[in-house]
């Protein structure tokens, strides 16, 4: 483990853990999603192990992370920063799907897998993605799609 440690005013890149977000699926593959959104800047030290960032006003994130989830801007190119999704305290993702906009079956090595098109709350139409129905019922109970 590094020690890491920074100061008022460094920016950093947030991770936040795509794997933990199965509410919103906006890649075919959680190993293909962004891990890294920023850079912010740091607003505070909290004690030795925590910093408060400094966050867009729409975001609805609590703005205080664990040092082990921050990595430092290097350099002074600038970056256009992604800001994460409409977030829950624990960073995943405050979206659920709304309406089921198309339905399909795929094959799946000798089975057949149907997939709905899932139209996700917070996000444009054009961001419906293709997910598996046995997914969307095991993750979102109250959802009948």
């Amino acid at each position: 483990m590094t020690d890491r440690e920074f100061s008022v005013r460094d920016w950093v890149y947030l991770k936040l853990q795509p794997y933990r977000q199965s509410s919103v699926a906006i890649r075919k593959s959680f190993k293909h999603s962004s891990k890294f959104y920023g850079p912010y800047q740091v607003l505070k030290r909290i004690r030795n192990a925590a910093y408060e960032l400094q966050f867009p006003q729409s975001a609805k994130i609590y703005p205080v992370f664990h040092v082990s989830q921050l990595k430092k801007k290097i350099g002074t190119n600038i970056v256009a920063c992604v800001d994460p999704s409409v977030c829950l305290p624990d960073g995943a993702p405050m979206t659920e799907p709304v309406a089921v906009l198309g339905r399909r079956m795929i094959q799946r090595g000798k089975k057949a897998v149907t997939q709905v098109l899932i139209q996700w709350s917070n996000l444009l139409p054009e961001e419906a993605t293709w997910e598996d129905y046995g997914f969307i019922k095991s993750q979102f109970l109250n959802f009948e799609p």
